[in-house]
């Protein structure tokens, strides 16, 4: 028999937990900004469960899976983050993969009207959830709550990224 999810009403008043227990308000910078990543992770489900390019899908997967270890960093306190961290090589691969999407499709320097089909518009809603999830990251930094600098370079190549792989999933279409 299936566990039977029960709710604990812990978070009826408003309030949250980080994942070190620490209850703090829903509405503060550290849950803004984790909650803006979960809606771009939702966003990305959407976008691979549209996609027919397995390659891209395992793309996907793997930036809902750094989300993951993203907003994990935002909900600790530095002595609990060394299970989660953005590190070097995941800005890394985000800049790799652009280079070589961009060898396949080029990259408008123009706005774009997103929509060409149901990917790429999934995509592209993701990219501007992830530019959200930017700002509250930036606007913790500026509070005086730690969001490391690979953190902001990592939603700020993220993004990036999004755009390229949009328009590359619009190429041929």
């Amino acid at each position: 028999m299936a566990e039977v999810f029960r709710f604990s009403k812990k978070g009826d008043q408003g309030e949250t937990s980080l994942l070190t227990g620490q209850r703090v308000s829903k509405g503060s910078l550290r849950p803004e900004t984790y909650g803006t990543l979960d809606e771009a992770s939702s966003a990305l489900g959407l976008a691979k469960a549209f996609c027919p390019d397995e390659k891209v899908r395992e793309m996907i997967r793997t930036i809902q899976e750094d989300l993951v270890t993203v907003g994990a960093e935002l909900a600790c306190e530095a002595p609990q983050r060394s299970r989660w961290r953005v590190e070097t090589a995941q800005i890394e691969r985000l800049e790799r993969w652009i280079e070589e999407l961009q060898e396949e499709v080029a990259v408008p320097r123009h706005f774009i009207l997103p929509g060409a089909n149901p990917v790429s518009a999934s995509l592209d809603l993701a990219r501007t959830i992830v530019r959200r999830a930017e700002r509250w990251a930036a606007r913790a930094r500026e509070a005086g709550l730690e969001v490391r600098a690979e953190v902001q370079a990592y939603l700020n190549r993220l993004a990036d990224f999004l755009f390229t792989l949009a328009r590359f999933t619009e190429k041929d279409r």
